[in-house]
């Protein structure tokens, strides 16, 4: 990648919390072994993928210990191959097992949400609309996954409740309707998206001054409606019903923005493994 993401703010506090939850009081088996004993090992790719966590894995043994050394061979972004060597880690052997799940636990999750991203990114391409993430995200991660969306070439959407304003159904319920919801947003004096379910709702959110609007479960049919109904007015944004067999029609309609759960969601850790060579 050219222009690799910003690393998260919370990197360290982040690692800190999965080394905790996996180390406790001390790592029992580490016990075992001389304790200044000190070896290699590598990281090896058993699929191909696009790889991210770099950050993560170098955080996890910089915690343990800052005389560890980690030589990537590849970089965050990067498309690999099965049988590819990504890491050389060097150090106390103690401290490189003690790291080795929770390192491989970031270097999966995020080059898998990286890799699926990539996928759709190219079921897309050529069509001019942009890949957008959602808050389906597993909990306390947020942010990686987030950065492994830009890393797999994906836009992020509102990183959460705090920095932009999406009107969904039960806030219009709880409202009085889309037109009063919409109204008082305004008067934030923040950018408005609002979800709706049918073209009469999407004609309200028009005219009641939304600058985004969210096509909420719309059959094809029904998206190449509202792009001809909105004409260019406020960007569109589909969600629901995306996967990798529906978004390239749904692209090709003419919507700007398709938000995917399934990139941060429903993901299948990256096949990595670390060897010690010694």
């Amino acid at each position: 990648m050219s222009h690799p993401p910003h690393i998260p703010s919370d990197l360290g506090s982040c690692v800190r919390r999965a080394l905790s939850e996996d180390i406790g009081t001390g790592d029992l088996t580490a016990e075992l072994l001389p304790p200044d004993e000190v070896s290699s090992a590598t990281i090896i790719s058993r699929e191909q993928a696009v790889v991210c966590g770099i950050p993560w894995v170098n955080e996890v043994y910089r915690q343990l210990d800052h005389d560890m050394i980690c030589r990537w061979k590849c970089s965050d972004g990067d498309s690999i191959e099965p049988g590819q060597t990504l890491c050389t880690i060097t150090g106390i052997t103690r401290i490189i097992l003690t790291g080795e799940r929770t390192a491989l636990n970031f270097l999966q999750l995020l080059s898998a949400t990286a890799t699926v991203t990539r996928e759709y990114v190219a079921l897309i391409a050529g069509t001019g609309a942009k890949l957008l993430d959602t808050r389906k995200t597993i909990p306390g991660l947020r942010s990686a996954q987030k950065y492994a969306v830009a890393c797999g070439g994906g836009t992020n959407h509102r990183m959460g409740l705090y920095d932009a304003i999406l009107i969904k159904e039960n806030h219009i319920a709880a409202a009085g309707g889309i037109s009063a919801a919409i109204h008082t947003a305004k008067k934030l004096n923040r950018s408005v998206e609002v979800e709706v379910e049918d073209l009469d709702q999407l004609s309200e959110a028009i005219t009641a001054g939304a600058e985004k609007v969210l096509l909420d479960n719309f059959d094809i049919d029904d998206i190449n409606k509202a792009v001809a109904l909105n004409d260019g007015r406020v960007l569109l944004e589909v969600s629901g019903g995306v996967n990798s067999k529906t978004i390239s029609a749904i692209a090709a309609t003419g919507v700007d923005l398709i938000s995917v759960g399934e990139l941060t969601k429903n993901i299948r850790a990256i096949d990595y493994s670390m060897r010690i060579t010694y």
